[in-house]
């Protein structure tokens, strides 16, 4: 059997010690999580977490560094998801953009009102991504290079 990961993106967004999440619908069940989403053919890893988080937020975003790459195996499915997550800047919201399928709104909250919903989040990778902005880890985005 062929190993077939899902390869996404995330943002990590902080402003004002806030940080910039979605509230979604997922199979009937609301969850919490940053603007994220897989890769698209054709795609790069930056190219990903722009559209996502402007899909998602209706903010522009621009990536700065990324906060790290997670491996993670749903408990319930099996399915392996290999998540690039980075962290970087938004401008104002476009307020005439409609939010994706499932996206009920954008929201921005505390390190300490997500922990406080852990339960609610959509993964793990959602809190260890932010753990990982706070705690300051930064790589450079030369890591990624799109070979012709």
């Amino acid at each position: 059997m062929t190993f077939q990961p899902h390869l996404t993106v995330a943002a990590v967004i902080e402003q004002n010690s806030r940080f910039l999440m979605v509230e979604e619908n997922v199979e009937g069940q609301i969850v919490l999580n940053q603007p994220a989403g897989h890769v698209e053919a054709g795609e790069s890893f930056i190219e990903a977490v722009i559209r996502e988080t402007l899909e998602e937020t209706a903010h522009p975003f621009t990536p700065q560094a990324v906060t790290g790459i997670y491996r993670w195996q749903h408990p319930d499915n099996g399915i392996t998801f290999v998540r690039h997550t980075f962290c970087g800047a938004v401008g104002e919201p476009d307020t005439g953009l409609e939010l994706d399928e499932g996206i009920l709104r954008a929201l921005w909250l505390s390190p300490d009102e997500l922990r406080a919903q852990r339960n609610k989040l959509r993964s793990p990778l959602v809190m260890q991504s932010i753990e990982d902005y706070l705690s300051g880890q930064r790589y450079p985005l030369k890591l990624y290079r799109d070979i012709p």
